[in-house]
């Protein structure tokens, strides 16, 4: 076989670049396998050379298994927005979160390590560093799994209900997407962190002269009070309804009258928590020169 026929048969399958498939061709005699290892340890030698980059885009996706009854949440990382938009990208989130609910690993260290080939792979045809991040998988049983994904997958959400109301679940999805609430309800809220607010309450109150003669009972109620609306609005069952602003009903009232509970819910915002890097073009540049 032709030479342009084996580069274009190694590009097919590996998605690297024609240059570096002519090389790993002729570096291992003309033979497809071993031309292919050859690229997939060239892309292990790119993510170790990668390995101080920061993968704080991506996409954050939620996949079902019809036959099992799972539902999987996850976020995986890419290095720039260009490549997470990609379908190469799209594809290896999407078979990541095949693999995870196939296997059920039990934690992130052993997904990762059970969807290494994939992330090798990818890194050969794409060249960033990808990282899955984080992962939740939610089984069915008697509950009910809605799911939303907003901006094309920079936001998931997954909203387990216990009773069947597809309206509703979607709703409450999109609504969690946009407000991102804190807890589900107030006994949600740790003790350590209601002291916390507490003290920043207290302290903020001395510096209010409209407080400073208020008897030492109601200063307390004043601050409780502003303990309370602070939580409040991170509370969900607290939160106005998005999709019911008209009547102004929170959630947990919309709830009651469907006569339905949320057993949990699990959002995942890419790049949430993850500080990103902000060298300019040239610092790069400079850097890899050094």
């Amino acid at each position: 076989m032709a030479l342009i026929d084996l580069i274009k048969q190694l590009r097919d399958r590996t998605g690297a670049g024609l240059m570096d498939c002519k090389a790993a061709l002729l570096n291992n005699n003309e033979d497809l396998d071993k031309a292919t290892d050859w690229l997939r340890e060239k892309g292990l030698a790119k993510a170790a050379k990668k390995a101080d980059r920061i993968a704080a885009e991506g996409l954050a996706l939620t996949k079902t298994c019809e036959k099992c009854g799972k539902t999987v949440i996850l976020e995986v990382n890419c290095e720039t927005d260009f490549v997470a938009k990609g379908d190469a990208f799209k594809e290896l989130v999407d078979n990541v979160a095949g693999q995870i609910l196939m296997n059920n690993p039990a934690n992130v260290e052993a997904a990762k390590e059970l969807t290494t080939s994939l992330f090798t792979d990818a890194t050969v045809k794409m060249g960033e560093k990808f990282d899955l991040r984080r992962f939740e998988v939610i089984e069915k049983g008697d509950q009910f799994i809605y799911s939303y994904i907003h901006m094309g997958g920079k936001i998931a959400v997954i909203v387990v209900l216990d009773k069947e109301n597809p309206e509703l679940g979607k709703g409450l999805a999109m609504h969690i997407a946009a407000n991102n609430p804190s807890y589900l309800s107030t006994n949600d809220i740790g003790s350590d962190a209601i002291e916390h607010e507490t003290k920043i309450q207290l302290e903020a109150a001395k510096q209010d002269p409209k407080l400073a003669d208020k008897p030492e009972e109601m200063l307390k109620k004043i601050i409780g009070g502003k303990v309370n609306k602070y939580f409040a609005e991170m509370v969900l069952v607290e939160q106005p309804y998005l999709l019911d602003t008209e009547s102004g009903k929170k959630v947990g009232q919309v709830l009651q009258e469907q006569k339905t509970n949320i057993v949990k819910y699990v959002r995942y915002q890419v790049g949430e928590g993850i500080e990103k890097r902000k060298d300019d073009f040239a610092s790069e540049v400079m850097s890899q020169v050094k």
